[in-house]
């Protein structure tokens, strides 16, 4: 959108929803965690998705968006999203929030970094600026050598480059195809994907009723959140769009200190501001006229 026709507070409504969407996910995929395996809970949060994608689609005679083509993009992109967020579920009920969602954030810098091998995009001095910040952060928050590296600490580094995939096949199936049809065939193939890990050990676990709204709320959250986004972005530069979403690293901090008694040290804070300091001097540098 050009800059005079941004529309900030509207933008700062959206992102708070974001925000609100990804933060109620973690929450939930912590309470889920005690009775289903990270496989189950892909698996029937995808359930849910595909319920909410194929209701969008009708109500808004929109099937015809939905085709067959590029089925290797759809297939590598969700093969990355699945694995990531698989990881980051299991990271999720294993270490603080706050060291989730600061590893989670280095996913920009991920992308920055592999751009150029899958969209041939060129490395500048700020994105190189940006990833080195990135990678002192996440050496911050995970500190090796310092603190042994947990299962926990490992997963949510490598869901990052998974998240960072998934961004870099998405931007070139936008180009291909409508988002309908992306999510469709994100949440139809997540659902096998889901069932088949989970089967693994030859049984799945149901939900019990009580665990039901969780993995509800974990459906939904997920779509609404990208959902948010994709308005907030419509109407506003990335440039202000984006500051909102780093809310999400001190609301998780806090939830993780008012409900879970994790503490904050101040590793985990100076990592985290390297991390989003390499995100806003990247987005700072693409908002620039060329």
């Amino acid at each position: 959108m050009p800059h005079q026709d941004s529309k900030p507070l509207i933008a700062a409504i959206w992102m708070i929803g974001a925000v609100a969407s990804f933060t109620s996910m973690a929450v939930a995929g912590r309470a889920v965690s005690l009775e289903l395996d990270t496989f189950e809970i892909m698996a029937w949060r995808s359930i849910v998705g595909v319920l909410i994608v194929v209701s969008v689609l009708t109500l808004r005679r929109r099937w015809h968006v939905v085709d067959f083509r590029h089925p290797l993009l759809h297939l590598g992109r969700n093969l990355a999203h699945f694995t990531a967020q698989n990881l980051w579920f299991f990271a999720i009920a294993s270490i603080p929030l706050a060291q989730v969602f600061a590893l989670e954030f280095s996913s920009p810098l991920w992308a920055l970094l592999l751009s150029p091998l899958f969209l041939d995009e060129r490395l500048t001095r700020a994105r190189v600026l940006s990833a080195f910040l990135g990678f002192i952060g996440i050496l911050l928050v995970a500190q090796p050598g310092v603190t042994p590296l947990s299962p926990g600490l490992v997963a949510a580094a490598v869901a990052a480059i998974g998240f960072a995939l998934t961004y870099i096949v998405t931007k070139r199936l936008t180009g291909m195809t409508h988002i309908l049809c992306i999510m469709f065939w994100m949440t139809v193939m997540q659902t096998v994907f889901g069932f088949v890990g989970a089967g693994i050990d030859g049984s799945v676990a149901f939900p019990s009723a009580a665990a039901w709204p969780w993995v509800a709320l974990i459906g939904a959250a997920g779509l609404c959140a990208h959902f948010c986004i994709a308005n907030a972005l419509s109407v506003a530069p990335a440039t202000v769009v984006m500051p909102f979403d780093f809310l999400r690293l001190p609301v998780a901090a806090l939830i993780g200190l008012l409900f879970y008694d994790e503490p904050v040290g101040l590793a985990i804070i100076l990592g985290a501001a390297l991390i989003l300091t390499g995100n806003w001097i990247n987005i700072r540098a693409e908002a620039r006229p060329r």
